[in-house]
């Protein structure tokens, strides 16, 4: 297995490749046309002989290899690299064929939030951020083409990084392609499930499905019969809501009703809020303890908007009831593997079972179906609606509200209650409610918290989660410094003053139009810290001079030293994470 990167300028093609877990690297150039057939075949050779491994290298590697292997000139293949990367145009609309035979794993839509590789490279500690050294209007000497191989070197060891902190995800993706007989080792989750689930519709009706031709632009919610409040207040709001009619927007996607996005629900004083996606409360600043009085737990729906679909058996009109036999042997087959211990099936399967929700509202799928994207939301959110005023009505207070789960408050003289009501819901609506225990939440808002265990652990959102793939770090030292603090009572100046990881400190942006430092240009995704430094100062936006969030007093760090700076300003973190701990009700 390879990894591999082109650069493409006027009079300028180079394709570099590297070896996974290996130090062989192989290159080849093409400098103002002087090529000859030997390089052209044996480029044809190399990617023809392994697996090739690129990040966005189907819609743009994988085509430019193609028109060098074909003898394009250097011109050429910069005009389709233009109009690839400028005008959007499939390389497939200009003439370009990517042969069968090729081996190749494309990254991009497997990995967690969609970035460009400079911020996965990022987000996973990679000791040197680098833009495009040179202008791609540029044309390129022969000292700034060794430029641009050390530049590209560098994307091919990110690559391959990438490729390591996805190999999981990749090795899932290997075993559903053997058992579905096609490659899905390129595709996203959703991608996945919709592939799956059209190839299984194949197999059980004779026909393709297709994406709809047309779908109703206004419909209304229907609550199954199971829905119902006590209070004439929640009645209404139901009654309401049947009469409101739902609309599409220009790109196919529902909009939200205007009153349902302004005005909140209130149960017991507390409010909540609709949304497309699910309900949500509006909690600011609080902390929660559980005591010798209180206990203080969490309640989430199992496989909430699956079990949704099934109970109602909503099936988009494409494949008519075929789908619910489809879905629910997938979810059948996913609840059998992981009660044998069949983790690599139960984790392929969830793939297909959870993937396939958002494609109801993607209108290129076949599996669209807006008024069946708010059929199964709408009923999740009132669902817990009603297990949040039932839990109320017993005096039990809930402090959180999320998608698919209410964290409760609960007098101990209530547990037994509590446990009643659960199980009263779970009867009346078929879904099934998994109970965690907590010591501690303390949360800026809904989406930020951290929720400490019984067993000392805990588990953070937003600004306290651990940052990763899907997520830019944010100078994490300042929330793992409170979370600690709440977890455990680590002091925060301790923590903050005690971590030896720069990568801690930092701040990584991604930045429209470029960023810059002191007149220096840093490129398009930036890494800095806090510093005290006379030199510190703000990264700006090329374009308008506007300042990067937080960056003022920084210092750049595209590349990672091999020590802890000495100007790191402690002060500053331990001011911010004191002012997030006031943030979440303990300061």
């Amino acid at each position: 297995m390879f990894v591999l990167d082109c650069e493409v300028y006027s009079n300028y093609f180079l394709f570099a490749a590297k070896h996974i877990n290996g130090s062989k690297t192989v290159t080849i150039e093409m400098h103002n046309d002087a090529c000859g057939d030997k390089a052209r075949r044996k480029l044809a050779k190399i990617m023809s002989s392994g697996v090739s491994v690129s990040f966005n290298g189907i819609n743009y590697d994988l085509p430019i290899i193609a028109a060098f292997i074909n003898g394009k000139t250097n011109a050429e293949i910069k005009a389709i690299s233009d109009k690839i990367i400028v005008d959007q145009v499939p390389h497939w609309n200009l003439g370009v064929r990517i042969p069968k035979n090729w081996d190749h794993i494309d990254l991009f839509e497997v990995s967690f939030g969609r970035a460009s590789l400079k911020i996965y490279g990022g987000r996973l500690g990679c000791p040197k951020m680098q833009d495009l050294p040179i202008e791609p209007s540029a044309t390129i000497s022969e000292a700034q083409a060794k430029e641009l191989l050390t530049y590209c070197f560098n994307d091919l060891d990110v690559t391959e990084r990438l490729y390591s902190a996805l190999e999981k995800q990749i090795d899932l993706r290997v075993a559903m392609s053997k058992q579905y007989g096609m490659d899905l080792r390129s595709k996203s989750d959703a991608q996945i499930a919709e592939t799956v689930i059209k190839s299984e519709y194949l197999k059980l009706s004779g026909d393709m499905a297709y994406k709809p031709d047309k779908v109703p632009s206004e419909f209304n919610y229907k609550a199954p019969v199971f829905v119902g409040f006590e209070s004439q207040y929640l009645t209404d709001i139901l009654k309401r809501i049947h009469k409101t009619p739902f609309n599409l927007g220009k790109n196919g996607s529902v909009l939200l009703p205007d009153w349902l996005k302004t005005d909140r629900i209130l149960i017991d004083g507390v409010p909540y809020q609709m949304g497309i996606g699910g309900l949500h409360s509006c909690e600011k600043r609080q902390f929660v303890g559980a005591d010798k009085n209180h206990l203080l737990f969490d309640m989430d729906v199992a496989s909430y908007y699956p079990n949704i679909i099934l109970e109602q058996e909503l099936s988009p009109e494409s494949m008519r009831e075929h789908f619910i036999t489809i879905y629910k042997d997938l979810v059948d087959r996913r609840i059998a593997a992981k009660r044998s211990g069949d983790k690599v099936t139960a984790d392929t399967l969830k793939i297909c079972v959870n993937g396939s929700f958002g494609k109801l509202g993607s209108k290129y799928s076949a599996l669209y179906a807006p008024e069946l994207l708010i059929q199964t939301t709408i009923t999740g959110q009132l669902a817990l609606l009603m297990l949040i005023e039932r839990m109320t009505d017993k005096g039990i207070k809930i402090v959180s509200a999320n998608t698919d789960g209410i964290v409760c408050h609960v007098p101990i003289a209530l547990e037994g209650a509590a446990q009643q009501v659960a199980f009263d819901w779970m009867l009346d609506t078929t879904y099934e409610l998994e109970r965690t225990d907590y010591r501690a939440l303390a949360s800026r808002d809904v989406n930020n918290y951290v929720a400490v265990k019984l067993d000392g652990s805990h588990k953070g959102k937003g600004v306290f989660a651990e940052a990763g793939l899907s997520k830019n770090p944010d100078m994490p030292i300042i929330a793992k410094a409170v979370a600690l603090h709440v977890a455990k009572g680590a002091p925060i100046e301790s923590t903050i003053m005690g971590c030896k990881d720069v990568l801690q400190f930092c701040t990584i942006r991604t930045v429209q139009g470029g960023a810059q430092w002191n007149g220096k240009y840093l490129g398009k995704a930036v890494r800095f810290y806090w510093s005290n430094d006379l030199k510190s100062n703000q990264i700006s936006y090329v374009k308008n001079g506007n300042k990067v969030p937080k960056s003022d007093g920084s210092m750049p760090m595209m590349d990672v030293p091999e020590s802890l700076p000495s100007d790191i300003d402690y002060s500053r973190y331990i001011k911010a994470a004191n002012d997030l701990l006031g943030d979440v009700g303990l300061c």
